[in-house]
């Protein structure tokens, strides 16, 4: 048994920097070098390991097993979405029903700025609420990119818009998940959340649109912000505190889309934003519909050159080219639409626990990793009591999301025409491209887990519980930093869930509250960890452009990250806000 160490060298500033080494390795890579991000994954992941062996002192063995399982998780489930979602993706582009799909949403407003409200932001909580784990980003970043977006505006405008949502995920997991940890009440934790991010809900779709159009772009469009995001506010709300945490966004998100799309049937803005090439700027002089245009749909572009995407639709085995058929024909919209109608229903199927119950209960194959699992503990103060870390992988490969949107991407192949020798031969080409992509999601969940078991997280984390009275601030900042780490709010619910609870108990907080907050927070952090920056330059197409991504919404992040920390403040300690918490 080996027994977490917390402060190695017994000075807790010196210890807390060197925690930071990994993660300070990793950002830097990406943010200020050229360096590809699936190498920077492992280098920081090299130095990851050399911190939890020869400064923590972790046994090699253990270092490299906790490595392997979180390499394991990296690939299933994750990768596996990655990999599901970029296939359907490619054969609705090479089949051209993605072409036909960009236009039927340019119906609906030719305004660019509405376009990223209905995509992004409403779309995209979506498929948050229904599947999460990159997928909302990897779906909204490949629409965007195709309906004309830049690559840059793409990936980071679907990585802020994938913010008010993210603390409920997929079916709730992520609050369903904390209860467990905390031992909590789920339902009482959701509620909590449920106070929290719906102010964020409003203030998400205006901050997005002043960072691709500015103020005056964005005051032009203002009832329809408002529309979306109050619409997304009040349901969540609602649902979370009278419902539970389980269709809160599914629910929030429908709500706010039919209500945007009915609203803009009778409403326009004065001037029609046309130009969606570069992030808060416009070209006043292209102000005209996009639809008087229709046989030039917009182009796939990365730096000027042809994406591979944009290749693809000149497949020479696309079964049919559905890109120049008419857009007021119905039937073809439908057909446009219907993959990612199969879609949203095979990945609701799967969410739900009357699914994955009975299937898991036939087949879910459970491997213990041996020399890892139960030899480490947990010690005080980051738990109670001392607690042993279990590492057994689970590898329900028939109720993941990724076997979901393989499922579907297959029935919807068949139902555009694609021969089984056609969706092998297009499989194995989006394999090669995401290639890259996979082995960083498993560097970045191996480094994850290897923090996770060897307590250098809980030493970042203890350095925040250490801030007395201004801890509520740096709470919400803990979660923040969980997500950045691990990638999920699941999986920092795991990290810091606990010691949020032991933190609040010691300071006199209401466990609840500071627990939700761990999610709440952690929310922010989502637009900043590497997995989703590889998910939106993979959807995007944009290898190579991480950093450029990274430095784009880290700003971003890091203040709405404080804004929540400021607004758990005011629930700890001023009146009459302290009223909204769940004791």
């Amino acid at each position: 048994m080996w027994r977490q160490v917390y402060d190695p060298f017994g000075n807790s500033v010196i210890s807390t920097l060197v925690a930071c080494l990994p993660i300070v390795t990793l950002l830097g890579l990406i943010a200020f070098t050229k360096t590809k991000a699936h190498i920077a994954a492992i280098i920081a992941l090299a130095v990851a390991f050399c911190v939890a062996v020869f400064a923590f002192t972790m046994p090699a063995g253990m270092a490299a097993r906790a490595t392997f399982l979180g390499a394991l998780t990296g690939l299933f489930p994750i990768g596996w979405i990655v990999l599901n979602v970029i296939f359907l993706h490619r054969l609705t582009v090479e089949n051209g029903s993605f072409a036909v799909l960009q236009r039927s949403i340019a119906g609906i407003t030719a305004d660019r700025r509405l376009q990223l409200l209905l995509v992004a932001f409403c779309f995209g909580a979506f498929f948050e609420g229904a599947a999460g784990f990159g997928t909302p980003v990897a779906v909204t970043g490949a629409i965007l990119i195709g309906l004309g977006f830049s690559p840059l505006a793409a990936s980071g405008l679907s990585l802020i818009a994938n913010t008010a949502p993210v603390a409920y995920g997929a079916l709730g997991t992520p609050i369903v998940v904390l209860g467990q940890v905390t031992g909590l009440d789920p339902v009482a934790l959701g509620a909590m959340v449920g106070r929290q991010l719906p102010f964020f809900s409003v203030i998400v779709p205006f901050w997005l649109i002043v960072v691709f159009a500015g103020w005056k772009g964005a005051l032009q469009i203002w009832p329809a912000v408002l529309i979306a995001g109050v619409t997304f506010a009040v349901p969540q709300f609602l649902v979370s505190n009278f419902h539970g945490p389980w269709l809160v966004d599914i629910i929030a998100a429908l709500v706010s889309m039919g209500s945007l799309a009915l609203f803009l049937k009778f409403w326009r803005p004065a001037e029609i934003w046309t130009n969606p090439s570069l992030v808060g700027r416009v070209d006043h002089s292209a102000a005209q519909s996009v639809l008087s245009a229709p046989e030039a749909p917009p182009t796939i572009l990365a730096h000027g050159g042809e994406s591979d995407l944009a290749l693809a639709s000149g497949s020479k085995f696309a079964p049919g080219d559905l890109s120049k058929a008419p857009v007021d024909d119905r039937s073809v919209v439908i057909k446009a639409w219907t993959p990612w109608i199969i879609l949203c229903l095979f990945v609701f199927v799967w969410g739900t626990e009357s699914f994955k119950a009975p299937v898991n209960a036939l087949f879910l194959p459970k491997f213990e990793i041996t020399g890892l699992h139960d030899l480490i503990a947990k010690v005080p103060p980051v738990v109670p009591k001392e607690t042993i870390e279990h590492a057994v992988y689970g590898f329900n490969i028939l109720t993941m999301t990724g076997t979901a949107i393989f499922l579907a991407a297959i029935v919807s192949g068949f139902v555009m025409g694609y021969s089984p020798w056609q969706l092998i031969k297009s499989y194995a080409r989006t394999l090669v491209v995401v290639r890259n992509s996979l082995i960083t999601i498993a560097a970045m969940l191996a480094l994850g887990t290897l923090t996770k078991f060897s307590g250098v997280d809980a030493t970042l984390g203890l350095m925040f519980a250490n801030t007395g009275f201004l801890y509520p601030f740096f709470g919400a900042l803990l979660g923040w930093l969980g997500v950045a780490l691990t990638g999920s709010d699941t999986a920092s619910n795991v990290l810091f869930g606990g010691l949020q609870k032991v933190s609040a108990q010691q300071l006199g907080l209401s466990p609840i509250l500071m627990a939700a907050t761990n999610s709440s927070g952690g929310v922010m952090g989502k637009m900043i960890d590497a997995q989703s920056i590889v998910v939106a330059s993979t959807a995007t197409n944009w290898f190579g452009h991480e950093g450029s991504i990274l430095r784009f919404v880290f700003p971003h992040s890091i203040v709405l990250a404080c804004l929540i920390g400021l607004l758990v403040m005011l629930q700890a300690y001023v009146y009459p806000f302290t009223q909204m918490v769940i004791h």
